[in-house]
């Protein structure tokens, strides 16, 4: 019997080894690295194990190669990474039916715009509409806005429109205006059809005008959407991001958002918010939420004004460079009542907000009904020009600011003609903002800027363009700290969609989202933050993107 115990132990020791090596057994090591966790410490690390789509662990390479065995290792080779950027505010669908159009970014005439119209009618001859968008006449030599004369030469049975860099304003042919049955410049509330000295319309159409024609243009089958979609989300990879903001969708788009998440056919993270108006409110509320491992849908976005670039911003006073003082897309009325209908559900409410009365009605009627505004974190989107009085506002009712630093570098060029000398002091005020609530959530608004997050990362920290212009950069007082922009596109842009306690830092037991970049963003010189490149990019443990 003595001589058999050892040999019926032996399957019970080499258990419990097996056993404790199980344990220890994790998906993915990363090791080697300069890893910025993004936690309430800003703490940096080595290494992390990562075990069924989360972080297990993290620690120094030793520690954490001691403890795991991995299916695969990541040598970072000294590199730095990041939590997967999270980009605040943006607009995936746009973004792919762009990547499908006419871009027009960058032109600097409308003569260039012709020619593109042109190359591209060349390519697809059958296409009975052309879309685009992009253009934006303060980059033209002739600063006015286009007519729709040149494209009734060139295209006289080919129906156009061209979104206006900010998507809220379009230029269109006649062929456009007929079939939408447009022939007169009449009045649209929210909205303008410009007219000529005769009252007939030039083509150009600002916000709610814009739904006359685009109505009209055929909408995209879904397999040519989920390609495109597919596109646009390559593109996001390329640079390092793993969640966004679709700041206002349709109930079709949520739709075919919720099918093609449950086939797998998508994996960026998505927070989705409804695309509501006061009149359809109630159809989303009785909806409820919608939640599921990479779709969020719990929040409303509503839209207050336009654009400073096309004057429908809606100003406390004139325009300094035109007689207007822009416009609200719905009346105060209205957006007294959809409020309080929110507020009285469990959604989150989010408002495009660019001119400063625009700014102060939504502030206002917020603080009106939040009862709980902490709690609640309601957004108002861009909060782009701000009365004096209404910064304070952000932290009296606990509204967070969400911001596209991108837009300060793109509009300083004309936004002092629009604003005047004293109203732009309160234009692009991050660091205000950031110092009223506590938090930025930071975004792109992509299509309308690039959706690269470290050309907005260098706006916030540099406030130059790419060409290093201003000497000194614009407004370099609402400059913010490289800590604090990176905290904008990972935990502070998570804890503005419920989400902190997920992702938007590299912490044990949350999700495995991370980016690896060749250059470290938070000591690279500011020059070069618009050079570093995404080498990898991680969505629960799988690569999604590498170099």
């Amino acid at each position: 019997m003595k001589k058999l115990l050892p040999i019926l132990l032996c399957p019970i020791v080499w258990l419990l080894i097996l056993q404790c090596t199980t344990n220890k057994e994790v998906d993915l090591i990363v090791y080697n690295a300069n890893i910025y966790t993004v936690d309430s410490s800003f703490s940096q690390v080595q290494a992390f194990a990562v075990k069924n789509g989360v972080f297990v662990d993290i620690g120094t390479t030793q520690e954490i190669r001691d403890k795991y065995i991995a299916k695969e290792e990541f040598d970072a080779e000294g590199k730095p990474i990041y939590p997967g950027f999270y980009d605040a505010h943006a607009h995936f669908f746009m973004l792919a039916e762009l990547l499908e159009q006419v871009d027009l970014n960058g032109t600097r005439s409308l003569g260039e715009v012709i020619e593109k119209l042109k190359a591209y009618q060349k390519a697809y001859p059958d296409k009975k509409w052309i879309t685009g968008g992009g253009w934006d006449q303060n980059l033209w030599e002739d600063k006015t806005f286009p007519t729709k004369d040149s494209l009734d030469k060139y295209f006289p049975e080919t129906a156009i429109f061209l979104s206006r860099v900010d998507y809220h304003a379009a230029l269109v042919n006649s062929k456009a205006l007929e079939i939408a049955h447009v022939d007169s410049a009449h009045v649209v509330e929210g909205g303008l059809i410009a007219a000529d000295s005769i009252g007939m319309p030039t083509g150009l159409l600002i916000d709610n005008a814009m739904q006359l024609v685009s109505q009209h243009i055929p909408d995209p089958e879904e397999r040519p959407l989920l390609l495109g979609l597919r596109r646009a989300q390559d593109s996001l990879f390329s640079v390092g991001l793993t969640s966004i903001v679709d700041a206002g969708l349709t109930l079709e788009q949520l739709e075919y958002l919720k099918k093609f998440y449950q086939q797998d056919s998508l994996k960026i993270r998505d927070y989705a918010m409804i695309a509501g108006n006061p009149n359809s409110i109630e159809k989303y509320i009785k909806e409820g939420f919608y939640e599921s491992d990479r779709l969020s849908i719990r929040s409303v976005k509503l839209m207050a004004d336009g654009a400073l670039g096309s004057r429908g911003a809606c100003l406390l006073d004139h325009y300094h460079d035109a007689p207007t003082r822009g416009f609200l897309l719905h009346s105060p009325q209205e957006f007294d009542q959809v409020i309080k209908k929110l507020a009285n559900s469990d959604f989150q409410v989010n408002t495009h907000a660019i001119g400063d009365s625009a700014n102060r009605l939504m502030l206002d009627t917020y603080g009106k009904y939040l009862k709980n505004g902490k709690k609640r974190r309601w957004r108002i989107e861009h909060a782009q020009v701000i009365a004096p009085a209404d910064f304070s506002k952000f932290a009296q009712f606990h509204i967070i600011p969400s911001v596209q630093p991108s837009h300060a570098t793109s509009d300083m060029y004309w936004a002092e003609e629009r604003l005047g000398p004293t109203r732009i002091k309160g234009a692009y005020a991050y660091k205000e903002l950031l110092k009223q609530y506590g938090k930025l959530a930071l975004g792109s608004d992509f299509p309308v800027e690039h959706f690269n997050p470290l050309y907005g990362f260098h706006a916030a920290v540099a406030r130059v363009d790419k060409t290093g212009f201003p000497n000194g950069g614009f407004q370099t007082e609402n400059a913010i700290t490289r800590e604090d922009a990176l905290r904008g596109m990972t935990i502070w842009a998570a804890f503005a969609s419920f989400q902190e306690k997920k992702r938007g830092s590299i912490e044990r037991g949350k999700d495995a989202d991370f980016v690896v970049l060749d250059n470290d963003i938070m000591t690279a010189e500011l020059p070069d933050l618009r050079l570093i490149k995404t080498l990898r990019t991680v969505i629960g443990g799988e690569t999604v993107f590498h170099r």
